[in-house]
């Protein structure tokens, strides 16, 4: 597991939940049946060996060899509140720099009130750490309306993660997924906030080291670039900087890439070898979030759907890829009903000109089931693949498990 972790260098977060948590699927699909309670304990236990930050990606685990390269992105985001100069895409999310630069103005003193309350009281959840206990109304206008709605916090809440993105607070565990925050120092190892900082630059190139470590071959958007789909996103001119910092070291080696017109990079102990994977993907898996990325190198054009209207769907609400040595074979439609104890497959779409996948495919469904401790697997697709997939699934099921299909043949 900590091998797995440290390839992906993060895991994302994401709340939804008809699976299961994202995080845990990139770990699954490397590692096999694993405990999830284990990577609980890495992430939110006592001796936990990750940290969450919003800078991984986007809201992500990460091991926390990599807190001390965080650091000068936490004065950054500090120093972005104040300094209309500075770049909101380097530092703090612009709700944040929004909300705490109104609250400055209205509510003098209140990020203070927020903070001196998780220390007498933490931890704590965004809506216990208000001070007055005043909540805004779904009716009452937004007061930064450049936000959007779904960014538009509570004063609580924005106070909670600006002291976040600066590091004065993390994340303590979560409850029912819902963020617990508490001194940073309550939370993290001593040995940890005591290490010798690294400075800006240096924690740069460290960084961008872990994406290529993780990615083998990228271009420099896909290292780290700023469109939110690289690991560590920096600015162009800074990401440029660093690259040709690692090029001059000769761990990041200049080549091209037979369909990509950018110029690619590779890492330099990044091994040519034959891949023999089997494994579902979770939409946001670190090898697939890259939507670009994953299109042009597997031919593969992939949208997450659950933000799509239901009649617009194509391949189902929550498609996992499947991938199987090096293509991307199929969509897979999944969802854990978890009344029922079943792993239902409401969705199966070939990729075209895809091998033979339904063995390996029924295998990876047997062994996703036993890890979600489901006992039954229901494939109610429609179709003559759907009907292939039952059947094999149904020759290989132990006696403690059962399979049911709807498919038309």
């Amino acid at each position: 597991m900590r091998k797995a972790i440290g390839w992906a260098g993060v895991l994302q977060l994401d709340s939804v939940n008809v699976l299961t948590r994202s995080h845990y699927l990139p770990v699954f699909a490397r590692v096999g049946n694993y405990p999830r309670a284990t990577l609980d304990k890495l992430a939110w236990g006592k001796d936990r060996e990750l940290f969450e930050y919003f800078w991984g990606h986007k809201a992500a685990l990460i091991p926390l060899t990599a807190y001390p390269l965080m650091r000068w992105r936490m004065r950054a985001a500090e120093r972005q509140v104040w300094d209309e100069e500075l770049s909101p895409d380097v530092t703090a999310p612009w709700s944040v720099v929004a909300g705490m630069r109104r609250l400055t103005a209205e509510r003098p003193g209140y990020v203070d009130e927020v903070l001196r309350m998780i220390t007498e009281k933490g931890p704590l959840t965004a809506g216990e750490a208000s001070p007055d206990g005043v909540r805004r109304k779904r009716t009452d206008p937004d007061p930064d309306p450049g936000t959007g709605r779904m960014w538009n916090w509570q004063d609580a809440k924005i106070a909670i993660e600006y002291l976040f993105c600066t590091g004065q607070v993390t994340i303590a565990g979560r409850r029912h997924f819902e963020r617990i925050y508490d001194l940073t120092e309550r939370v993290l190892p001593a040995e940890v906030l005591a290490a010798p900082e690294p400075t800006a630059a240096e924690g740069r190139r460290e960084l961008v080291r872990i994406a290529a470590r993780g990615l083998g071959i990228a271009t420099a958007k896909e290292l780290c670039g700023n469109s939110g789909q690289a690991h560590f996103p920096l600015p162009t001119a800074t990401a440029r900087e660093v690259i040709g910092e690692l090029i001059d070291a000769g761990e990041l080696i200049p080549v091209r890439v037979e369909g990509v017109t950018r110029q690619s990079y590779r890492w330099h102990e990044a091994k040519d070898r034959p891949i023999d994977a089997q494994a579902l993907l979770s939409p946001f898996d670190p090898l697939i979030w890259n939507r670009d990325r994953t299109h042009l190198l597997f031919d593969f054009f992939y949208r997450i759907s659950i933000y799509t209207p239901a009649p617009q769907r194509i391949h189902g609400y929550y498609v996992l890829p499947f991938l199987l040595g090096d293509q991307l074979v199929a969509r897979v439609d999944l969802k854990a009903d978890r009344q029922t104890s079943t792993l239902v497959v409401p969705t199966l779409t070939a990729e075209p000109d895809a091998p033979d996948f339904i063995e390996p495919l029924a295998d990876e469904l047997h062994l996703m089931a036993d890890w979600l401790s489901l006992d039954h697997v229901h494939v109610r697709a429609d179709g003559r693949l759907a009907a292939q997939l039952t059947d094999r699934i149904r020759v290989t099921s132990t006696p403690a498990r059962t399979v049911t299909a709807d498919a038309k043949r």
